[in-house]
């Protein structure tokens, strides 16, 4: 994977594993600028960072039995272009890395009327006991879920938008 500003074209955005979408923007959506409100740009990418965590088991079972979930360290939202009322649009995901404990995510809501990237989050997440309330390595079955994610993002070679001060610290 090839960690760059450049932005991937609308063609290889269609190779990332789609999570929600395509629909189109309601008129509830809209703010006073007549574009598409902040909030929902935060709240369709946040509901593909959850679909990506539910596939890699974390998920409400998984809280309950193991008493561990994530816990969001960092994210970076930044917006590329504008998205209107009526314009179909898409969420899709890459799992960036991963250690024992953390894993870096990109999210990426595309613009399918514009053909354009519309934003990205990137959420870097830990990995944490509830009842010590500290980072804990991954169970074998969630470290290998996330490995089948990395998997399927090398086979996705096209640049990816991150911020240069993210990711996984030592």
């Amino acid at each position: 994977m090839t960690r760059s500003a450049t932005v991937p074209s609308y063609r290889e955005l269609g190779r990332l594993p789609l999570e929600r979408g395509p629909f189109v923007v309601p008129a509830s959506f809209e703010d006073e600028n007549g574009h598409m409100n902040v909030t929902h740009y935060f709240t369709l990418c946040g509901d593909g960072v959850k679909e990506v965590f539910e596939r890699i088991g974390i998920d409400d079972t998984y809280r309950a039995t193991r008493r561990q979930g994530f816990f969001v360290a960092e994210h970076h939202l930044r917006y590329y272009a504008e998205t209107s009322v009526g314009d179909r649009v898409s969420v899709h995901s890459r799992v960036v890395e991963r250690s024992d404990k953390v894993v870096y995510c990109l999210i990426l809501l595309v613009n399918n009327t514009t053909e354009q990237i519309a934003c990205t989050l990137e959420v870097v997440a830990v990995n944490v006991d509830f009842d010590t309330r500290r980072a804990t390595a991954f169970a074998a079955d969630i470290a290998a879920a996330i490995d089948a994610e990395l998997a399927i993002a090398a086979t996705v070679d096209c640049p990816v938008p991150l911020c240069p001060g993210m990711g996984i610290r030592p």
